[in-house]
């Protein structure tokens, strides 16, 4: 790797804590080496991005947008190089890698876009001569950690919306892939911040802990799992910061005895095997209508069973690995575990030879709520199918849950679909087709998938906070 050095102040610098190896999940074979950012450095960009944090507020917001698409082009220019080296941390192919580069561009464009449209409220007073005014104000300073499924987009989701509305930012990003974060900073540098706008540096939870409790940050933005997440509120809690945590998710999939069954199949198992099922999104349990599950059951065994598993560099259109070792032996418990339960393993469900963390798409059915692969978040290419009766078995079955992220339903009947969608207990419902996450929408969970959100206009008022004014003209 080229860049083994943290972006801090508008410097490069080498870390001076401990040494962190990543490897390519793919190969196991070392892709990167270089120091950890200390405890004195992540302390010195906290005090840096408070004293940027002021004057980058005071620009006028379409100012900042400047900075902002001139980041989005430059992320346009790099993003096969930026891609390069994401594909080599986290297994994924050179085109998906880059594709995701060019999707961050656009998610940082889309906020660059609200420059002009962040709006306040004016508010009737109970009296006649005074008016009440409700102005959006930045937070402050941001600290923003980011997770290793997309590490790129999810950085960019994070950062655009904070420093549209004024906040500086920190970013963190998983130890897992964070040459790619490094390698984004370069194109950050090219925009030409000002100095400790933004700042990008790998650090262990100790220093992130210690970085998250200082009186400077203003809100702790986090994607991550449930256990992540009460981290976090933790750190919250030392000087009251403001959170926003996207947290795991468990999609339930309900497929109607009307729904194209083909295509319904074709699009979970691309949900659930796509960057190898780790995407808090993926489908994950799957009730099917009585009369149409053995059908369904059968294209799903035949869809899987034709997915290969590769590396993927090597082969592109193959799915790739687990991103760690203990993700692999994880999954392979959890698997083990069910089927012991009673659970029948219509494919896969084996720990492949040869090196790469690799786990082939399984597809497991006679499961229930009562196991763990149905009560906890797998992030691995492993299915579970359930039959219901009715809606109403389908509707409890999906709400049986300690997840409220996204949720899927297949059908034609527009009074299912509604009835649906005033039942379920998620903050997302696609209909006859899998999530995506569109930018422009609200990315936010209910349960223990979160608190706030991500994206869109709701995502971007995340960062702001509101100040009233008592208008007195008597």
């Amino acid at each position: 790797m080229a860049n083994d050095q943290h972006y801090l102040g508008g410097q490069w610098l080498r870390g001076e804590a401990a040494v962190l190896q990543v490897d390519n999940p793919a190969t196991e074979t070392l892709f990167a080496e270089f120091k950890l950012a200390s405890s004195t450095q992540i302390l010195q960009a906290v005090q840096l991005a408070k004293q940027a944090q002021k004057p980058w507020a005071k620009l006028a917001s379409y100012e900042r947008a400047v900075y902002m698409h001139k980041l989005a082009d430059q992320l346009l220019i790099d993003a096969e190089k930026i891609g390069a080296v994401l594909a080599q941390e986290s297994g994924k192919s050179l085109a998906d890698a880059a594709a995701e580069v060019r999707y961050g561009a656009e998610i940082t464009r889309y906020h660059a876009e609200w420059s002009r449209k962040i709006e306040g409220e004016v508010i009737p007073s109970d009296s006649a001569n005074e008016q009440l005014l409700l102005l959006r104000e930045p937070i402050g300073v941001a600290a923003c950690l980011i997770p290793f499924n997309y590490p790129i987009y999810t950085l960019l989701r994070k950062l655009a919306p904070a420093l549209i509305t004024g906040n500086t930012v920190i970013i963190r990003p998983s130890n897992h892939t964070p040459c790619s974060a490094l390698a984004l900073a370069e194109a950050v540098e090219k925009a030409a911040f000002p100095a400790g706008v933004v700042q990008i540096a790998v650090m262990d939870h100790a220093v992130c802990e210690l970085m998250c409790r200082q009186p400077e940050i203003g809100i702790i933005s986090l994607t991550g799992s449930v256990d992540a997440g009460r981290h976090v509120l933790d750190y919250s809690k030392t000087n009251i910061a403001k959170v926003s945590l996207e947290l795991g998710g468990k999609t339930p999939a309900i497929v109607a005895d009307d729904a194209d069954l083909t295509a319904a199949a074709k699009a979970i198992v691309n949900s659930k095997t796509t960057n190898c099922g780790q995407l808090c999104t993926a489908v994950e349990r799957v009730y099917a209508h009585h009369s149409v599950y053995s059908t369904l059951l059968d294209l799903l065994r035949q869809l899987m069973a034709e997915r290969q598993f590769a590396n993927r560099l090597n082969e592109p259109t193959a799915m790739g690995p687990l991103i760690s070792k203990d993700a692999q032996t994880r999954t392979h418990q959890i698997v083990q575990t069910a089927i012991q339960a009673g659970a029948i393993c219509e494919i896969g469900g084996y720990l492949p030879e040869g090196l790469g963390y690799f786990y082939p798409p399984t597809l497991l059915s006679k499961v229930n709520h009562s196991m763990q692969v149905l009560r906890e978040e797998t992030f691995a290419p492993v299915l579970c199918v359930m039959p219901y009766q009715d809606l109403d078995e389908a509707l409890e079955l999906a709400n049986d849950h300690q997840y409220g992220l996204a949720s899927v339903l297949f059908t034609n009947r527009y009074k299912d679909v509604m009835r649906v969608a005033n039942s379920i207990e998620a903050g997302e419902l696609y209909i006859n087709r899998t999530p995506a996450d569109p930018y422009q929408g609200y990315h936010a969970g209910w349960k223990k998938s979160g608190l706030g959100g991500d994206d869109g206009k709701h995502g971007m008022l995340e960062f702001t906070q509101t100040r009233m004014v008592a208008l007195n003209f008597a």
